[in-house]
C-alpha cells in the first residue's frame, strides 16, 4: 500500500539551506540599514486577539485574515440556531478569538499602547517577521511571507517620511536592486473625493484606485459606478488620476483643482515640503508623485510611499505611508507614526530573476576536515577547534568513507578547501591543504592553513 506523498499548503514555500543562506542576506543588509539609521529591534506573537485585527484593514482585509479556532472544545460556544443559519462572521467570531497577524503595523500599534510607560518618544523600531494572508496565491503573492518593517511613532515631523525614504534608497542601492519611488497623500485623495462630489466614499475610491496597474482604468470605474458613485464624479476624476508633467507641473494643478478643499491643500503642502526636502539629498532612485497612488489600508492618513522595482514585474517590493491615529483604537488618541514594510519575498524573486546575488549571499563550509579513520578523527578534532575559533566555517566528514565519496560531498556543498590529515601528517604535526576549485595541494602547518584561508576569502 503506497503513502501518499506529503505537500505543504498552497501558497507556503519550502527554503532549502542555499535559499535560506540568501534570503539571510537579504534580512542582513536591510537589518544593516534599520540600525544605522537607529531603529530598535522588536518581536510580537504570531497571533493576536482578533479584537486587535478585526477593522483595520477594511472588509476586504478582514475577509483575508486567518482564523485559529478556539483550542478544546471549539464549537461550544456557538448555539444550535448559530450552526444552522447561514451567519459564517457571527459563527467565526464565537468559534475563534485568535487570528494569524495581517501585517506588522497594527501589532506593532497595540505594543506601543500596551508599553507606553515603557517606551522614550519617538520611538523608532524594526520588524523583521512572518505575516499570513488567506490571499489567493500567484506569482509574487504568497499566503505566508516575511515583512520586514520601520516605524517612527510619536513624531508629527515630515522629516521622518524623508528619513525612511532614505532608508528605502539605501537598502535598494545595497542589493543592487534598481527601483522607482512613488509617493502621494491620504489628504490629497480625500481633496479629490470633495473636488468631484464624493466625499463619503473616500474608502471606496482609494480601493478602486489601488487596483489600476491590476485591471486598467475602465474596469476601475466599473467598480466606481457599482459602488455607487455618480457617472459625473467618475467623469471628473479621470483627468486627476490621468495628470501628466513634472511633480511641480501636478502640484500647480492640484493646487487649482483641490481649492475647494481645505484637507487637499494640506496634503498638497506636505507634499511639497518632502520634496523640497528630498531635492537636497543625493539619491539613488528617481522619487515621483503618482495620483494614482492609493494604497488600499484604512489607516494611513497622510503620505503614502510605494517602491517598484524597474527590471522586474512583480508589484510592489515595498510601500507605507502616515497613520495619524492607529493607537485611537487601541485607547491611547493622538499619537502619529509613519513606518514602511519591505515584502523580502518579493525583493528575493527580483534579485534571483536580476541574477544579483554575489558570492556573500551563500557562503557555505570553508573547510573540511576529511575523515581517515578514529585517530586522525581525533587529530583534526582538535585542529578544527583551533581553525572555527579563528572564525573559518569548518567541519570533519563524521565518518572514515572512501575519499571519492567525502569529496564529491565537499563539491555539492561547494566547500572551498578540504584538509587531509592522515598517518604521514599526524606524524609531523602537519596537514595537507587542498584547494577544491583548482585542485592544489600544498603541505602545512595549521598556522599557515589559517592564513591561507583567511587570506584568500579575504581577496
Amino acid at each position: 500500500m503506497s503513502s501518499q506523498k506529503p505537500s505543504i499548503p498552497k501558497g507556503t514555500r519550502d527554503f532549502t539551506p542555499a535559499e535560506m543562506l540568501r534570503r539571510n542576506y537579504i534580512f542582513d543588509t536591510i537589518r544593516e540599514v534599520f540600525q544605522n539609521f537607529g531603529f530598535q529591534p522588536i518581536e510580537t506573537p504570531a497571533m493576536e486577539n482578533l479584537s486587535v485585527l478585526l477593522g483595520k484593514y477594511g472588509d476586504e482585509g478582514d475577509k483575508l485574515l486567518f482564523r485559529i479556532l478556539n483550542s478544546g472544545d471549539f464549537l461550544s460556544g456557538a448555539s444550535h440556531q448559530d450552526l444552522q443559519l447561514d451567519n459564517a462572521p457571527g459563527l467565526s467570531l464565537k468559534i475563534s478569538s485568535k487570528g494569524l497577524r495581517y501585517d506588522l503595523t497594527v501589532p506593532f500599534a497595540r505594543y506601543v499602547v500596551q508599553h507606553r510607560n515603557e517606551i522614550s518618544f519617538p520611538f523608532k523600531r524594526y520588524q523583521i517577521q512572518p505575516v499570513w494572508r488567506a490571499d489567493r496565491p500567484q506569482r509574487g503573492r504568497y499566503r505566508e511571507f516575511y515583512q520586514c518593517d520601520a516605524d517612527i511613532i510619536g513624531s508629527d515631523s515630515l522629516i521622518n517620511e524623508v528619513e525612511l525614504i532614505q532608508l528605502v534608497d539605501e537598502v535598494f542601492r545595497r542589493l543592487g536592486i534598481k527601483v522607482q519611488v512613488k509617493l502621494n497623500n491620504r489628504k490629497i485623495l480625500a481633496g479629490i473625493a470633495h473636488a468631484i462630489g464624493a466625499e463619503g466614499s473616500l474608502t471606496d475610491i482609494t480601493i478602486a484606485i489601488d487596483k489600476l496597474d491590476k485591471i486598467g482604468q475602465e474596469k476601475v470605474n466599473e467598480e466606481l459606478a457599482q459602488k455607487g458613485l455618480s457617472a459625473e464624479a467618475i467623469d471628473k476624476l479621470q483627468p486627476i488620476l490621468l495628470m501628466q508633467g513634472t511633480d511641480e507641473e501636478k502640484f500647480g494643478l492640484l493646487q487649482r483643482t483641490l481649492a475647494g478643499s481645505a484637507i487637499g491643500i494640506d496634503g498638497i503642502a506636505e507634499m511639497q515640503e518632502i520634496f523640497e526636502i528630498l531635492h537636497l539629498l543625493e539619491l539613488r532612485h528617481l522619487v515621483s508623485l503618482d495620483l494614482t497612488l492609493a494604497r488600499g489600508l484604512n489607516y494611513y492618513t497622510g503620505a503614502i510611499i510605494e517602491v517598484k522595482a524597474t527590471e522586474v514585474q512583480i508589484g510592489s517590493v515595498c510601500g507605507g505611508g502616515r497613520y495619524d491615529d492607529l493607537t485611537g483604537i487601541f485607547g491611547m488618541p493622538g499619537t502619529s507614526g509613519v513606518g514602511i514594510s519591505f515584502g523580502a519575498d518579493r525583493i528575493y524573486d527580483v534579485m534571483l530573476e536580476s541574477n544579483l546575488f554575489g558570492e556573500s549571499s551563500h557562503k557555505s563550509t570553508q573547510v573540511l576536515f576529511a575523515n581517515f579513520g578514529k585517530a586522525e578523527e581525533r587529530y583534526c578534532l582538535r585542529l578544527l577547534t583551533q581553525v572555527r575559533k579563528a572564525g573559518i566555517s569548518a567541519e570533519l566528514y563524521p565518518e572514515a568513507a572512501k575519499m571519492k565519496k567525502q569529496m564529491t560531498w565537499a563539491d555539492k556543498k561547494e566547500v572551498a578547501w578540504v584538509v587531509l590529515a592522515g598517518k604521514e601528517e599526524m606524524e609531523q604535526n602537519k596537514l595537507t591543504l587542498k584547494n577544491m576549485r583548482s585542485g592544489e595541494q600544498i603541505s602545512c602547518t595549521l598556522d599557515q592553513m589559517i592564513n591561507r584561508v583567511k587570506d584568500v576569502a579575504g581577496a
